[in-house]
């Protein structure tokens, strides 16, 4: 635990105590009374009202949308697959102002449903939990269906041989199994939410705002440095409330699983009800998730004198997007995997030591609460981590404000919850009595750990690791802030594109995130191409 203590301490406890102390803080004396009088605002309560039943029911929409998703994607084998499971992942790591701008073009004035039908949902709440469906989609299919395609389908099948009917051998076998996976996902999901920026800001207007969206204005727009301390220590609290609750609940639920090969549990869908489940998943799919990416590569191609690739084309100019950037954009897709593989290996070696250390049956207390503590920086305003860094990691020997690795450090605060929560259900359910076996017959702790656990988890190190690069490529709130002028990444770039008016810089924003989607499809395929290769190694 020594090196995932030193490494949240240092990069996220201590930059966020530091904002809150600047906001909370006169003369050197704790002004805590402001805490009262912030909360104490109507404006503000129902803002903390919105932030919680907005997270809930996207939490709730998002598991009954994508959980027979993972149902498919586990046990169904057909064609495309491979290829399907990176395009549904692809919508997690594009930055919310460029889903935000996709979806109100699909939902607000002159869209899709106001051309075909004549509905808007822009302004609507519908809009809001229809984006966070997209980009949670792959959360629940892939934690959820990479140990649901592990779990062995021998189990269900004598259930229902001694009589219990489909639906009871499933809630009574398979779900209590997956119970600890959908958990974790649930909670990834609404810690995700809870914290929605741009998807709210854009598709909400002014009539809905989340804790994020107002810490953002109270700090950029409103120099009110109390009152975003005091929203962020409200996140806090309500954050570490929730993963206490998810941590004591779970852990009574969690057992030793009998593991099996994925290439063994999946077949080809058999029968009317299972083609129409499948069906029903590819439509959903398409709809949700490809539907939106399609605009944005649509958007990328509309110029003015017809469809084309000028927008394109003009990413390899500094010039042409005035005085927006330093480089060329085109630059920023460089940088940007050079900054996601280095987070990537930085997230696997936290996360990995951590969820090796929440794993054993006699850990004490401290150490089941840090399970809990990994979750904040899902739940932290991206804004206060990103603010946090420039005033605190500006002196020697830990003046990094010029440094390249300041980016990959703040992406791998994202991406470590992520490998922990995939990791852990499946660590956990590796059986203690294969390691005293491999102790019995003399193996040391390291050779037990890369003989019985690595050959039974390099399934989730792998999903893991397609998520921490995936999150990497996307991070944009605390990166905004740190990114160097002249080393942008691809959210950032997006996003200084936005911000200016005329149609070359919008366009030259969907082509960058059209790049951006193309490169996170073909990274994930060939995750997904070399996992299954492997899989006949377990």
């Amino acid at each position: 635990m020594a090196m995932p203590v030193a490494f949240f301490a240092l990069f996220f406890a201590y930059p966020v105590a530091a904002i809150v102390g600047r906001g909370l803080k006169a003369d050197g004396v704790w002004q805590f009374g402001r805490i009262g009088t912030v909360l104490s605002r109507p404006a503000i309560l129902d803002v903390l009202w919105f932030t919680t039943w907005q997270a809930l029911a996207s939490t709730a929409l998002t598991l009954l949308i994508a959980l027979p998703g993972a149902y498919v994607f586990a046990r169904f084998d057909f064609p495309g697959k491979q290829l399907l499971r990176a395009v549904v992942t692809v919508p997690f790591v594009l930055p919310t102002v460029v889903v935000g701008t996709a979806f109100l073009a699909l939902l607000g004035r002159g869209g899709f449903l106001d051309e075909l039908w004549g509905v808007r949902l822009d302004t609507t709440v519908w809009a809001i939990l229809l984006a966070h469906v997209f980009f949670n989609y792959a959360v629940v299919v892939r934690t959820v269906g990479g140990l649901w395609s592990q779990l062995d389908p021998r189990q269900e099948e004598a259930a229902r041989v001694l009589g219990a009917g489909r639906l009871a051998a499933w809630r009574r076998v398979t779900l209590p199994a997956l119970a600890p996976a959908v958990a974790a996902a649930a909670l990834m999901v609404f810690l995700f939410t809870f914290t929605s920026f741009g998807v709210v800001q854009i598709l909400g207007g002014p009539a809905y705002s989340t804790l994020e969206v107002e810490i953002y204005r109270q700090t950029a727009q409103l120099l009110d440095l109390p009152t975003a301390a005091v929203l962020t220590l409200v996140q806090f609290a309500a954050v570490g409330g929730i993963l206490a609750v998810h941590a004591r609940t779970v852990r009574r639920r969690e057992t030793a699983l009998k593991l099996v090969d994925p290439a063994q549990t999946s077949r080809p869908p058999r029968g009317a009800g299972q083609r129409a489940l499948l069906g029903g998943v590819l439509l959903s799919v398409l709809l949700l998730v490809l539907l939106p990416l399609g605009v944005l590569v649509e958007r990328s191609l509309d110029t003015s004198g017809g469809y084309g690739f000028a927008f394109y084309r003009a990413l390899q100019s500094a010039d042409a997007s005035g005085s927006t950037f330093l480089v060329p954009p085109l630059d920023a897709i460089g940088n940007s995997l050079r900054y996601a593989l280095v987070a990537t290996v930085i997230a696997l070696l936290i996360g990995g030591l951590a969820a090796a250390a929440l794993t054993r049956r006699r850990a004490g207390r401290l150490v089941r609460g840090f399970d809990a503590l990994l979750m904040l920086p899902l739940g932290v305003s991206a804004v206060t981590v990103g603010f946090g860094f420039l005033i605190t990691l500006d002196r020697p020997p830990l003046d990094l404000r010029t440094s390249w690795i300041l980016v990959p450090l703040a992406q791998a605060l994202v991406g470590v919850p992520f490998v922990v929560r995939i990791m852990l259900p499946v660590l956990r359910a590796v059986d203690d009595r294969l390691r005293e076996a491999a102790a019995v017959l003399g193996a040391s702790p390291l050779r037990a750990w890369r003989e019985v656990d690595l050959p039974l988890i390099r399934r989730a190190v792998l999903v893991a690791a397609g998520f921490a690069f995936a999150v990497s490529l996307g991070e944009f709130g605390a990166t905004v802030f740190i990114a160097r002028p002249d080393n942008p990444t691809l959210p950032v770039a997006v996003a200084r594109l936005l911000g200016r008016s005329g149609e070359l810089n919008y366009g030259q924003a969907m082509a960058l995130s059209t790049i951006l989607m193309l490169v996170c499809a073909a990274s994930l395929l060939v995750l997904e191409r070399i996992r299954t290769d492997r899989s006949g190694e377990f």
